[in-house]
Formats: structure tokens, C-alpha cells, sequence
């Protein structure tokens, strides 16, 4: 059974406190990892410093090549990898493949990026005073940077902050996700392997109060964190003078208007909303239905989200696996059972076996409900009817999250209005709000987040503006 290892600079560190990593489906253990305390942290973030001095004068060259070689690496290992996955974190195996696929392509766009100019000439001699002078900038690295990666997506979202740090010439101290820590001690070794040099990549699974640590450090400038909205906050808040980059939660919505081909959309409303469990920041929690369609819509949905395939992660046709941790289950159970004491009709789900809870689909829901207000980070969807349009959009965006949303209409205006109005970091038209492609800027408004992520994105976040300006030599 493997062990993972601190990575500390050069040093592969075996600490005497050992973890077993269990899969959240059968219990079936799958590895162990060390957990680092707070004088490992130390060393790591002294390491990640000094690799920074490392990096920063890492020709573009070499830092694409290393890129390009991790996500070929990928691409040899990604059924061991896949396989690893689905085990370490219940997400089945079919998401896990795409996983690591959308991985190469993040790495392969950090590559691309790191190619392309980070800054231009600028016209100076605005007044004569300044006549005779050359006024150019490049970004270059803020510093060090604190990444801490969340389970839902072991792999790519881990992707996600050393692409775009090691694309800019900056270098990581790393916290992956607890519950699944190997997958992200596996990519560290593929890292090793492509040449990355020591101390650029810093690698300590612990306990979130060994994780401040690095939070509250100065040395480490800018703090790359997807997770929840409480602790996103709360660690922004302790960043100091850090730019902060936070991805966080949502409960999106999908809107259907009375145009919309139920034909077409079933499928994908169905895959958005019960995809590994609804454990994704992006999975549709809210259908809104135009009045016209909401009892032919709903009876479809329920038929569909009943003959999901739940249970095995490892099972190919598994869509719905097991959530991640026994107090979620409890937790998403709790929410179920407020909304139906509250008068809410539970169509279908509303019960678990084991850790996998069933697709749960709720209408006659109020926007007071937890279930509603709140991300459910879990199988449950909610169904509502609408008259007006624009009374759609109001629903959409009475609560406190704004990460995606998305809207199927034959009707350019409603599209149109979609975007102008919902106070969103994206709006999707004609698609699900669970939809992502690795390079555009992804991120929310309101308790959804801070800043953007997508490659180039994040680069802008990790770097900062340098001016050059130049004149001979007076005399």
C-alpha cells in the first residue's frame, strides 16, 4: 500500500504521523499519507521561498517544458490515476477519466501561457519633461504562493494553481485535499519526475490549523484557495497584505423559459444536476421551469433522476457515488427533512444507503430553506415554476451566491436580458451552469468568491505589473 510523503524542498519526508486514506464507498483502504505539524509547515514555506529565488529565474523555456512534460506524463498514467481517484474520493471512474483529461489540457494552457507576452511599450513622452525616455512593463511573480485544493476535484483544481504558478515563475507550498490527499501527492512525483526543481513544489497534508500557518505568513504572497464560502472568508481575512484569490460555493440556477425543447435539455439537466453526487460548486440546485412547461418538465425529471445509476464509483455506468464524508450525509439528510417538514414534496431520493444518498428532487420549496438559500453540495435538486421571465431572473438572484447560471431560450432578448441582469460570473446560454472550459475567467460574485480563476486569469492574480524606464545617459 503506498505512503505518501511530505515534500519539503529536496527532501521526501516520512513524518511519524501516519494516515489512512479510506475509500468513502466500501471503507476499503487505499494508502497512507504523513500528516506534517507546525515545524514541517515551517520548512516547507522556507523551502517554497527559497525555491521562489529558484524559479523566478527560470528561463520561459524550461518552464514550458516542465508543463508540457507533466501533462504528457498524464496522459501515460491516467487510468492509474483515474483509478486512484474514484477510490480516494467516490467520484466515479467516468468523471474521474475526464478529470485527468481536463488536467493535460490545464497544464498544456499554463504552457501556452507562459509563451505569451506579459506586457507591452508604452508611450511616455506624454509632456516634454518626459522627451527621450523608453517606458516598458512585464508582469513578474508576486512570490511564493499558499494553494489549498478541495476534494470534488482532486486533480484538476490542484492543476489549477501550479499551472498558472509555475506559468508566471512562482513556486507553492501546497495543502491537498484532506479527505483525498494522494492524488495531489501523485502529481507532485510526476513534477519531480518532468525536472521541476527542488523546493518549487512544496507537498504537507495537516490539520487546518498547521494550514494557517501559511495563511498568516508573510513570506508567501499570494493564497489560492477553492473551497467552502465560511472558511474562504475567514482565511481572506487572515491573509494580511496576500492577494488572495478565493473560489467558492454557489447554488446555481438553470432557467427554462416557455421556449425551451424539454427533448434537448433533459439529459444535460439531469447530468448537472446529480454528477458526482452534486458535489460540484457549478451543479444545478435550482431548475426554474416557465409555468408552461413545469408539469411536463418535472414528471421527466423525476423519471430520469430514479433511473440514475448510484453506488459503485468504480461501476462504468456510475453516475451518483457516495458522498465524501459520513457527517455530509447526515448534514444533506438534515436538509431534506427541514424542507419537508417545512411543506416541501420529496418526488424521489430523501434517503441514503451507506454514504451514497439518492437524487433527491423537491418542489413546493420556500427561498427561506436551507435547501435553497444555501449550497446542498450534495444529490438534491429543487424545481419551481415561474410566470414572467424576469420573475426568473429576481429568483435567481435573491440569494447570496453568483457563480454560474444558465438559461434555455429560443428568445434572444431573454438571452440578452440573462446576461445583462443576473448578478453572476457567468451566464450560460443554451447550456447547463455546470459547464467549464479551463481558460475562460471562472469565478463569482457575492459569498461565490474573489477574483478568477482559468489560466491567464490566475497568471494576472500570481503576478504584478514591473516598469522599466530608460533614457541615455544624460550630458
Amino acid at each position: 500500500m503506498r505512503r505518501s510523503l511530505m515534500r519539503i524542498g529536496s527532501e521526501l519526508r516520512d513524518g511519524g504521523d501516519v494516515e489512512l486514506v479510506t475509500n468513502p464507498f466500501d471503507g476499503s483502504a487505499v494508502g497512507e499519507v504523513c500528516r506534517g505539524g507546525a515545524a514541517d509547515m515551517q520548512d516547507a514555506i522556507a523551502a517554497a521561498v527559497e525555491g521562489f529565488e529558484v524559479m523566478r529565474r527560470l528561463p520561459v523555456h524550461e518552464r514550458v517544458g516542465i508543463l508540457e512534460s507533466v501533462a504528457g506524463l498524464l496522459g501515460e498514467r491516467e487510468e492509474d490515476l483515474s483509478q486512484l481517484m474514484a477510490r480516494e474520493s467516490g467520484k466515479p471512474i467516468r468523471f474521474c477519466r475526464g478529470e485527468v483529461r481536463r488536467a493535460r489540457v490545464t497544464f498544456s494552457l499554463s504552457a501556452a501561457e507562459a509563451r505569451r507576452p506579459t506586457g507591452e511599450v508604452l508611450p511616455i513622452d506624454l509632456e516634454a519633461r518626459a522627451e527621450g525616455r523608453l517606458c516598458l512593463y512585464e508582469r513578474v511573480p508576486r512570490g511564493p504562493v499558499a494553494a489549498i485544493a478541495p476534494f470534488n476535484f482532486p486533480l484538476n483544481l490542484i492543476a489549477h494553481k501550479l499551472g498558472p504558478a509555475f506559468a508566471v515563475g512562482a513556486s507553492v507550498v501546497l495543502k491537498p485535499p484532506p479527505q483525498c490527499p494522494l492524488t495531489g501527492h501523485v502529481l507532485g512525483d510526476l513534477f519531480a519526475e518532468a525536472g521541476l526543481p527542488d523546493g518549487a513544489l512544496n507537498i504537507l497534508h495537516c490539520d487546518p490549523e498547521v494550514a494557517q500557518l501559511m495563511v498568516e505568513d508573510d513570506r508567501l504572497a499570494v493564497l489560492s484557495f477553492t473551497g467552502s464560502d465560511v472558511v474562504g472568508w475567514k482565511l481572506k481575512r487572515l491573509a494580511g497584505r496576500k492577494q488572495v484569490l478565493l473560489e467558492l460555493g454557489g447554488n446555481a440556477p438553470c432557467i427554462l423559459d416557455e421556449t425551451a425543447d424539454l427533448d434537448a435539455v433533459l439529459g444535460p439537466i439531469t447530468v448537472g444536476a446529480w454528477a458526482n453526487a452534486g458535489q460540484v460548486c457549478i451543479k444545478i440546485q435550482r431548475v426554474l421551469v416557465h409555468d408552461a412547461l413545469y408539469d411536463e418538465f418535472l414528471d421527466r425529471f423525476i423519471q430520469a433522476s430514479e433511473a440514475v445509476r448510484c453506488g459503485d464509483p468504480l461501476d462504468e455506468d456510475t453516475v451518483v457515488g457516495p458522498l465524501i464524508e459520513a457527517q455530509h450525509v447526515e448534514r444533506v439528510l438534515t436538509w431534506i427533512e427541514e424542507a419537508r417538514a417545512g411543506g416541501a414534496r420529496v418526488h424521489c431520493g430523501g434517503r441514503a444507503e451507506g454514504q451514497v444518498v439518492l437524487p433527491t428532487v423537491l418542489t413546493g420549496v420556500t427561498p427561506d430553506m436551507r435547501v435553497s438559500k444555501d449550497e446542498v453540495f450534495g444529490p438534491v435538486t429543487v424545481v419551481e415554476p415561474f410566470g414572467r421571465f424576469e420573475e426568473a431572473l429576481d429568483l435567481a438572484n435573491a440569494g447570496r451566491f453568483g457563480l454560474q447560471a444558465g438559461i434555455f431560450t429560443r428568445n434572444i432578448d431573454h438571452a440578452l436580458l440573462a446576461y445583462r441582469e443576473l448578478d453572476y460570473g457567468g451566464v450560460l446560454i443554451n447550456d447547463i451552469p455546470t459547464f467549464r472550459v479551463d481558460n475562460f475567467p471562472y469565478g463569482g460574485t457575492k459569498d461565490s468568491g474573489f477574483g478568477r480563476e482559468g489560466v491567464r486569469f490566475a497568471m494576472d492574480e500570481m503576478s504584478e505589473p514591473k516598469v522599466l524606464i530608460m533614457r541615455g545617459m544624460p550630458g
